[in-house]
Order: structure tokens, then C-alpha cells, then sequence
């Protein structure tokens, strides 16, 4: 695994400016479909393709993203590839990725574009945990509750918060990612939406799914397992306890390999507290604010993402 200062060096190589470039005349007519070329795929989701591409208007890469081909079609998938678009292109905010342009390609399919950033993701960090201070890693935890502070002041919940969609730049910066199953709400405030019909879940690896649900298991709070349609912001304070918990003990809240048997547990049983769960010291004070986090009762869970950041900053190394 390579360190943030390799990280950094290749970014710099890669994106040194040269006059050439910068002053290079555009066609006497531009053609948007023929602006993105030089595609590589780079990951690949459960029905998106992300891709990086030259953006050969403004002469930099960027991060494309488009549906599965298999998904092209379904009308359900392309509205909500469009609204990740658009919540993605609203939330600016520094520990958000930018969002640059949302179009169609050539066969009318929607697509969007994005900063591309170098880095790892704090999954990544987590597999080599002992390699990083304690002190580094609740920076990183204190800036994704930035992100949720902004996205819930502007109506937003993220509703995947996990450790593979926040991502660490080779500049210290903390970025989070993902908000394709975001929630947002209608005007009318007594409109809803049927959460019944939500219809993903990312068991995990070696896990045997059995329900379907939106988000990851294991990072999933009780409302949200059980679809309640009065979830709000808390629910994504839950999320960030799960991973606050994961990042203090190595462990994830609660283990299992069977995806209903850990709904159950996530939604009856109390987790161990850090400071037993964790072979290394856990500071008292975060262990209390991880343990709250995860209370099962919303009302009982920090008001607001701000209060979160607040206990972060609170002395918690004395």
C-alpha cells in the first residue's frame, strides 16, 4: 500500500500544466458529443459504471459516470442516476466531490461527470489500521460529519455512509462519496414516497442475502431496516456511529454471515462497548459518543451532525 506522499507525487506528475495545453485553441464549432475520450473503467457499481476520461474542452480527467448496460433502459435506474447527479452538483461543499457536468452521450443515455481524486478509501485505511494515529482518524470521522451538517441543513440524508464511500486525498482532504441513495423530500411535506419499494442492499462479502434493503447492512440503522418512512437525519448519525465504531475497534457493531440474522441484531441487540471490543485504548469520551450514536431510539442519538462534531473536538485526548 502506498503512502499519502506517493499518492501526491503521482497526482502532481499527472496533472502538471503546461502552456501547450492551456492554450490551445477550441473548435470554430464545439460538439458535446465527442468532448470525453480516452475511457478507462474504474470501478464498477451494482448498476453504475465509473469511468475516468479526458476532458478534451478543458484538457483535464475526469470521473464519468453512466449506468450498466443492462440498466440503460429502466426508466426507475435513469432518474435516479440523474438525481445523484443533481444532489451531487447542489451539495458544494469542500468534503463533497464536485460535480461538473450532467448530459446525455451520443445514444441519449444519461451520464455525469465528477473531480476525479487519487486516494485511498478509509476502507483501506482500515485494513492497515495500526498504521495510523488515533488523532488522524477522528479528523476523518469530524470532516464526513461536516459533509452530513451541510447535506442534512440542506434536506438531504446520504443513507450509505460506510467506510468504502469516504475517501482520503493525497492532500489531506476527506471526501464523501456515493450519494446515489440519497433521500431528499417533496414540497408537499405530506407526500411521501413508498419505502417498500426500495430494493437494494449490499450484504457484504461472504454474506448470504436474504432481504432486500437500501444500504449496506451493516452500517444500516433500525429505521432504516424497517423502512419507516418518518427516517430522517438521525439515521445517518447512526451510520456515521457504525463506522465511528469500526474505525475505534477494528469490528464492525455486529457481526454475522447471515444478512437476517444481523438485521436482527442491529435492530434488538446492544453493541459491546469500544473499550471492550478494542485490543488497543479507546478514549472514554469516544466511546460514549459511539455508543450513543448507536442508540436504537433516534430521540436518544445526538440532536444533529453538529453536536457530533462538537464531542469530536471536545477534548476527547485529555
Amino acid at each position: 500500500m502506498r503512502t499519502m506522499l506517493e499518492f501526491q507525487q503521482q497526482a502532481d506528475a499527472e496533472t502538471r500544466l503546461h502552456i501547450e495545453d492551456t492554450d490551445a485553441p477550441l473548435p470554430e464549432k464545439l460538439n458535446p458529443q465527442t468532448r470525453y475520450a480516452f475511457f478507462s473503467t474504474i470501478a464498477k457499481g451494482g448498476k453504475s459504471l465509473i469511468k475516468s476520461c479526458r476532458d478534451l474542452h478543458l484538457g483535464r480527467t475526469v470521473c464519468y459516470k453512466t449506468l450498466r448496460p443492462e440498466f440503460i433502459d429502466n426508466p426507475i435506474e435513469s432518474t435516479r442516476l440523474l438525481r445523484e447527479a443533481r444532489i451531487s452538483a447542489m451539495l458544494q461543499h469542500p468534503n463533497t466531490v464536485p460535480t461538473y457536468e450532467v448530459g446525455r452521450d451520443a445514444r441519449g443515455n444519461y451520464y455525469f461527470t465528477m473531480k476525479l481524486v487519487h486516494g485511498y478509501t478509509l476502507r483501506e485505511v482500515l485494513n492497515y489500521r495500526e498504521r495510523y494515529d488515533l488523532v488522524q482518524l477522528m479528523e476523518v470521522i469530524t470532516q464526513v460529519a461536516n459533509a452530513l451538517a451541510y447535506a442534512h441543513s440542506r434536506g438531504v440524508i446520504h443513507r450509505d455512509i460506510k467506510p468504502d464511500n469516504i475517501l482520503i486525498g493525497p492532500y489531506g482532504e476527506t471526501l464523501l462519496l456515493d450519494w446515489g441513495l440519497a433521500k431528499v423530500w417533496h414540497k408537499d411535506k405530506a407526500q411521501t414516497d413508498d419505502e417498500s419499494l426500495i430494493e437494494e442492499v449490499d450484504a457484504g462479502p461472504g454474506m448470504t442475502g436474504e432481504d432486500k434493503l437500501q444500504g449496506t447492512v451493516m452500517y444500516m440503522s433500525p429505521e432504516q431496516i424497517e423502512r419507516d418512512p418518518a427516517i430522517n437525519f438521525k439515521s445517518d448519525i447512526y451510520s456515521l456511529g457504525a463506522v465511528l465504531y469500526e474505525t475505534l475497534t477494528g469490528v464492525t457493531p455486529f457481526q454475522g454471515e447471515v444478512v437476517r440474522e444481523l438485521l436482527q441484531q442491529v435492530k434488538t441487540q446492544r453493541p459491546i462497548d469500544p473499550r471492550q471490543a478494542s485490543k488497543t485504548r479507546v478514549p472514554a469520551a469516544l466511546a460514549q459518543l459511539c455508543m450513543q450514536c448507536l442508540e436504537k431510539d433516534p430521540e436518544k442519538r445526538p440532536a444533529s451532525a453538529n453536536d457530533v462534531i462538537y464531542l469530536l473536538k471536545d477534548g476527547w485526548q485529555l
